[in-house]
């Protein structure tokens, strides 16, 4: 027992290898987890104190753990078994697949990714980019929520900026789980996207065993009170306009809504508007071609970026105009399916486009764009002036939001003007305005935000005011 035993010096080297990875997995391991778990905790508990809905343990869940949660789920395992009938294959095949699309779905939130670095991000690209503005009265509205309903942000899709400036703006109200597609499931997109919480969709592509597992993983985190923001549009706007809602997701919710419980769901419309689409061109040109597909060389895009920086280096960058943000009248689940029994989704996803459209905010550039299309695509400044005065009162009469550039109609007229101008959209000759040959597209892409929230009927809202300054939002 006490014998010398000799052994080669590479076996003695694996030997206390092994015996260090087994005291490091068994001890040391457990125990540092156990110290930044308490450490996540405490800073999740002070987090908590100031925000408005607190982040639902759901969020805090571990990704395997979530992943096992929803595979196991009795609608998902009935599925699975559906699903290897109807192709003739091994249930175990079956299970893995839909294992591969629960993993493909599951997000893996991270406090510290959202609260630190991707807040701190979306506010210095929005402030870059923009002059931001949030509509008068709509923090009010949103606290009015009760605290025990799940809240789901829907919201017109214009830019893929959208993400940044709601994700900045709702900072110190919640953290926002966003449906996203799969343009963003690139690397290293895809693990920063996962750990703010997102969860990716496939649009182009399901299957009813996909179909079945997003369904669950939509259902049980409504269920647990997390907050979601969804696109129904289901994709970016190619004419500027607000464009029909895809019901996929919200069929989800719908279907899985229990009238008697005690958790509501309010649905909370979200307009947004911007002086510039960083994408127009190409929404414009897919929208000619009849193609979805945006194609964008890398190099353009870092070329685009560099200049940016370039000019921003240098002090002679501008930004963008304005950005605005205004939510809509929110809608109770439990209220809408009480006051309209046997309503389907077709019909709640029309109540919530309507909101979306009456709270689009209007901002100079728009309506410099709307001015010179009503005038038949010419006129001069006096001429266009009266146009956009006339639009503004019809504006009012509507109830709609609006963020001018000096508070009036001529001012925000000739600011939008000069936008459209020096990005060669429009052209000026002494007094008379005209559109550039071939840019008539491009104009009514940015008309088309205050020519539709016009043929809307008249919304009970105050309209904004055009000199509220965004308020400071917290930060961590």
């Amino acid at each position: 027992m006490f014998e010398i035993v000799e052994v080669p010096v590479w076996l003695l080297i694996l030997i206390v290898l092994f015996a260090a990875i087994a005291f490091a997995s068994h001890f040391l391991f457990p125990s540092v987890r156990w110290f930044f778990r308490r450490r996540m905790e405490r800073a999740v508990e002070r987090l908590n104190k100031r925000l408005e809905r607190p982040i639902q343990p759901f969020n805090l869940v571990r990704r395997r753990d979530h992943v096992i949660r929803l595979i196991y789920d009795p609608l998902v395992m009935e599925a699975v078994a559906d699903h290897a009938r109807a192709e003739g294959v091994p249930r175990s095949v079956a299970f893995a697949k839909a294992k591969s699309y629960a993993r493909e779905i599951v997000p893996g939130f991270s406090t510290a990714a959202y609260f630190g670095f991707a807040i701190w991000l979306a506010r210095k690209l929005s402030r870059m980019f923009y002059t931001v503005r949030l509509g008068r009265g709509d923090p009010e509205a949103l606290r009015g929520v009760d605290g025990k309903s799940a809240v789901v942000f829907v919201m017109n899709h214009r830019s893929n900026m959208d993400y940044v400036l709601v994700t900045w703006l709702a900072a110190d109200r919640s953290a926002l789980s966003y449906a996203v597609g799969e343009w963003a499931r690139v690397w290293p997109l895809k693990a920063l996207i996962r750990a703010m919480g997102a969860y990716f969709i496939r649009r182009r592509y399901s299957s009813p065993l996909y179909r079945a597992v997003l369904a669950r993983y939509v259902q049980m985190s409504i269920r647990d009170g997390v907050t979601q923001a969804m696109f129904p549009e289901g994709g970016l706007s190619q004419n500027g306009a607000v464009g029909s809602a895809k019901k996929g997701l919200l069929h989800y919710i719908v279907r899985d809504f229990d009238a008697t419980s005690e958790r509501d769901v309010v649905f909370v419309p979200v307009a947004l508007n911007y002086d510039r689409v960083l994408e127009d061109r190409i929404l414009i040109q897919a929208a000619e071609s009849g193609s979805r597909r945006f194609r964008v060389r890398p190099s353009e895009a870092l070329g685009w970026v560099f200049r940016l920086w370039w000019q921003k280096l240098r002090g002679r960058f501008k930004t963008f105009g304005y950005a605005a943000v205004c939510y809509g009248v929110p809608v109770s689940l439990h209220d809408f399916m009480t006051t309209h029994p046997g309503a389907s989704t077709e019909a709640l996803a029309d109540t919530l486009m309507s909101r979306i459209r009456a709270a689009v905010p209007l901002l100079p550039v728009p309506l410099a764009a709307a001015s010179v299309v009503r005038a038949g695509g010419a006129g001069t400044i006096e001429e266009l002036g009266q146009t956009a005065e006339q639009l503004v009162q019809e504006a009012l009469v509507c109830g709609a939001n609006m963020h001018l550039a000096g508070g009036s109609a001529e001012t925000a007229l000739k600011s939008g003007v000069d936008a459209l101008v020096l990005r060669g959209i429009l052209q000026r000759e002494g007094e008379s305005v005209s559109i550039v040959s071939g840019e008539d597209g491009t104009l009514g892409f940015y008309a088309a935000s205050v020519l539709q929230r016009l043929s809307e009927p008249e919304t009970p809202r105050a309209a904004a005011d055009p000199d509220l300054e965004l308020p400071e939002v917290n930060e961590t």
